[in-house]
């Protein structure tokens, strides 16, 4: 039997034990969030964008928040747009998911959990012309992510509970 001893970097060494979320809606939830700002919810990106999921105002006013100081300082009212922001996009790319899911489009199998992710991404017109040009008409954000990293990075989550819900505000969260 040989037995080590540690050595002194192995013992200085900080070790994270995260949960396995898996490919659970918690799953797509936080990686998602670490994907846009690092998990963190008093977040302002340089072009503006506000919170652990970063939301823009137009966002967020569709969504019935006025008062983006309130929403930076308040992470239940976060989450709940989150919450509401991905029914609303449900409703709107509801035709796109039944029709498209399961289908492979630039190399990327198309899920649900994917269209919602790049949906938050680039928004759902942007969802919309890429897949019905089969994958010609790219979009990328302003620090030149596209909605295809998206599409293939967040595919495969259990989002099936997402209400589609064209009207749906954070205060019913």
């Amino acid at each position: 039997m040989i037995c080590t001893v540690p050595t002194e970097i192995e013992l200085n060494q900080t070790i994270f034990d995260f949960p396995f979320t898996g490919k659970t809606f918690i799953g797509f939830q936080q990686s998602l969030a670490v994907r846009e700002s690092q998990g963190r919810y008093h977040k302002v990106n340089s072009f503006g964008y506000l919170g652990k999921y970063q939301f823009g105002s137009a966002t967020l006013k569709i969504l019935g928040i006025r008062d983006t100081l309130a929403f930076l300082r308040n992470k239940k009212m976060q989450e709940r747009a989150f919450l509401a922001n991905l029914s609303r996009n449900k409703w709107e790319l509801r035709k796109e998911i039944e029709k498209y899911s399961g289908k492979t489009i630039r190399g990327i199998e198309i899920t649900e959990s994917g269209i919602l992710a790049a949906a938050h991404l680039g928004g759902a017109g942007s969802v919309k012309r890429f897949l019905r040009t089969n994958g010609r008409r790219k979009f990328k954000d302003g620090y030149g992510t596209s909605i295809i990293e998206y599409l293939k990075d967040f595919a495969g989550y259990d989002t099936y509970f997402i209400v589609a819900n064209e009207k749906a505000k954070a205060r019913q969260y």
